[in-house]
């Protein structure tokens, strides 16, 4: 479904974390990265649990340059995975924060 058409399930009133996680990653993979992030923290909002919204919560926050607080994301979504036994989005979310960790790589000359 279109963000467009979510949008307006949204202004009708339609109100709920699949809703919010749906347009969080239409935003995101429309480059919205502001956007993304902001509908994805609501959808925290109606489900603290959601294991693969925090994942893309951590994913346009770190596009959109938040790297500090794409970690805390990012942290706060292993614990939600973990306690929810969702290794899946687990092992994904680790990955992401192996990566943040990790030196840029300098250009070779």
């Amino acid at each position: 479904m279109s963000t467009e058409a979510l949008e307006k399930m949204l202004a009708k009133g339609m109100d709920n974390a699949l809703l919010r996680f749906g347009l969080g990653k239409g935003y995101l993979d429309a480059g919205e990265f502001a956007r993304a992030a902001e509908h994805l923290q609501r959808c925290m909002q109606f489900d603290p649990q959601y294991s693969a919204a925090w994942k893309l919560l951590g994913q346009a926050l770190s596009k959109h340059g938040a790297i500090d607080e794409a970690r805390a994301a990012w942290g706060q979504g292993l614990q939600m995975a973990q306690q929810k036994g969702d290794k899946q989005a687990g092992k994904e979310i680790s990955v992401f924060l192996k990566r943040l960790d990790k030196p840029p790589r300098q250009a070779k000359t």
